[in-house]
């Protein structure tokens, strides 16, 4: 019997890996200099630690120290990349392609750009996998069109974008090529030159660093990428990010990029084979449940499902010892149907009983077959209360039904 209660939810956030917090801890109390102290030993201590860290997340992702500007996490990297490309090259043009279903801090960048009138914005569609097509792209570039932001990997259904495709068409055109690479870097290999990305996110929380720290990574030369800072005072980060750096965290991000990469491989393989066990658990004992997402180009841990005739919340409310969502964690106080479950074709019924469990580091083998009986006795029992199922079952099509109002 595995320790409750179980946590899969590890795209919302990750345990600090113990690695993690050993490196860091000393930088809460006895290195506790400030990175921009240039006339003492504890500034220089700091700002060599940090220093330090831009290498560890640069080898990560195949990039130049030089290249890594830290922020507050991912959100403002996004935010920073989005504003600050739309305002530098206001002259070139003001048209920015994007996807629907992106994270977002991308989509409501955008929308703030449109509500502005400061940028026009395409938002492309997915395929029913939730993969977009990099033809799709190419055709919604305009001579006015100065940026394509499209995610490495999808936070939802966990399907992988043809990122190196798409960047290609964007270096074809001398158009920027911005990624949110948060859920993707750390977990599979990322390579901002194979894959042509001038301006990459990503989120320290995420791969078992600590929350309130991220990164933003701006190709410095083939082409030099310019941003307008978002944030002024001080000219901190080569003056694209003022503001006091969060020596601790950032310490905790290089960390956890660090060991991101030694462990990828063997972690990918343990993870990939619990995530089938737990997916062929959960197929083989239900009926009327649907893979969301890619089945194949899917990132390791990612397993999000849809349970028929089952109101998702109501499930999640079951399983009260494991932690699971029905979608983002950014958008988890609404009660709408997920929009990137929706972009996928998938009605408004099939949307809410969907569930996204997210495999880990920490996660084993008996807590998956935990989940597995957990999931399947619960889904079990809502059904038993729905009379929409017992109708299914009985052959009778649904949507020929004529419901009478009272």
């Amino acid at each position: 019997m595995p320790k409750l209660p179980i946590y899969m939810d590890n795209h919302a956030t990750t345990p600090v890996d113990p690695r993690v917090l050993e490196t860091m801890l000393p930088y809460f109390s006895e290195k506790f200099g400030n990175a921009a102290s240039r006339n003492h030993s504890f500034g220089w201590e700091a700002e060599e630690a940090v220093d330090r860290a831009r290498g560890q997340i640069a080898q990560l992702i195949n990039a130049k120290p030089k290249e890594i500007i830290f922020t507050s996490g991912a959100t403002e990297s996004d935010n920073l990349a989005i504003k600050g490309v739309v305002e530098f090259y206001k002259e070139k043009g003001d048209h920015i392609v994007t996807c629907v279903t992106e994270h977002k801090a991308v989509l409501d960048s955008c929308r703030a750009l449109e509500r502005a009138g400061k940028a026009m914005v395409t938002y492309l569609p997915v395929d029913k996998y939730g993969m977009v097509d990099p033809d799709d792209v190419r055709k919604a570039l305009t001579d006015r069109t100065v940026l394509i932001s499209i995610m490495y990997a999808n936070n939802e259904v966990g399907t992988i974008h043809p990122i190196a495709e798409i960047g290609r068409i964007a270096h074809e055109r001398g158009v920027v090529f911005h990624c949110d690479a948060v859920q993707a870097a750390g977990k599979i290999p990322v390579d901002v030159d194979r894959d042509h990305i001038d301006l990459l996110a990503l989120s320290a929380h995420k791969i078992y660093g600590p929350k309130g720290v991220g990164a933003l990574y701006v190709r410095a030369k083939g082409p030099r990428v310019r941003i307008s800072p978002q944030m002024d005072g001080g000219g901190h980060e080569r003056g694209m990010r003022s503001g006091t750096l969060n020596v601790t965290g950032i310490v905790g991000l290089g960390k956890a990029c660090e060991v991101a990469g030694a462990v990828m491989a063997e972690e990918n393989r343990r993870l990939l084979d619990l995530r089938d066990k737990l997916q062929a658990g959960i197929f083989e004992r239900l009926d009327e449940v649907y893979l969301n997402g890619h089945p194949t180009e899917r990132l390791p841990g990612n397993l999000n499902v849809s349970f028929a005739y089952v109101e998702g919340e109501s499930l999640l409310m079951g399983l009260n010892d494991v932690a699971v969502s029905s979608g983002s964690a950014c958008t988890s106080a609404t009660l709408e149907p997920s929009y990137v479950i929706r972009a996928l074709g998938v009605g408004d019924e099939l949307a809410h009983s969907s569930i996204r469990f997210g495999l880990g580091r920490f996660n084993t083998e008996a807590e998956v077959d935990f989940v597995t009986d957990r999931v399947t006795r619960e889904v079990r029992r809502l059904r038993e209360m729905s009379p929409l199922y017992e109708m299914a079952r009985e052959g009778i099509d649904l949507k020929s039904v004529q419901w009478k109002a009272e």
